[in-house]
């Protein structure tokens, strides 16, 4: 597994707008529809990444739990889905049906949205607060394959506290790691 780190865009950085197709609903949705006025967390995800893989129940388990909370969800598959078919917008809607995904999963054909939030690999979590201002990017938690440490969200669920508390998130933030994004070939 080739591990690759989140590339940390800059705190404050305005969520960058965007309206693609929902794997499940074949409908295209905009982040301006799907945002909370709370927190929202857009996350770039894919099916076959062994890192997502790992903490995909307890992603699920945390996502559910804030959801009821007010905050948002929305998953993003960026990878190439001609070299990597398990991604793929059929399988994206299977597998979401089959975990019963609590939020949108959303497919990033262009590679655009990834490009646009300098996502880097799956998972990367970025966690905006109410004005849309990014005030997290980085792990879920500490919790890796084969590290023998739990999954359980320490990291994002602090950062979510933090938000619905009304205070800042701060700046010492560990960035995420996980397969890079699969890019389109030239």
């Amino acid at each position: 597994m080739a591990l690759t780190p989140s590339t940390m865009l800059p705190l404050a950085t305005p969520a960058p707008a965007f309206s693609l197709p929902d794997a499940v609903s074949g409908r295209h949705l905009s982040l301006a529809e799907l945002q909370s006025d709370r927190a929202t967390v857009v996350m770039f995800i894919c099916n076959h990444c062994p890192y997502v893989i790992h903490v995909r129940d307890g992603l699920l388990k945390l996502a559910r739990d804030y959801i009821a909370r007010g905050v948002a969800f929305i998953a993003i598959s960026s990878n190439d889905a001609a070299h990597y078919p398990d991604d793929a917008p059929d399988q994206m809607a299977a597998l979401a049906k089959q975990m019963n995904f609590p939020f949108p999963y959303l497919y990033d054909e262009s590679q655009a949205v990834a490009r646009a939030y300098q996502a880097a690999c799956t998972p990367d979590f970025f966690v905006f607060d109410g004005a849309m201002k990014l005030a997290y990017r980085g792990q879920l938690d500490a919790s890796r394959p084969g590290n023998g440490k739990p999954v359980i969200g320490a990291d994002l669920s602090a950062a979510l506290e933090a938000l619905l508390a009304g205070h800042s998130v701060g700046d010492d933030q560990t960035p995420s790691v996980g397969c890079g994004i699969k890019w389109k070939r030239a």
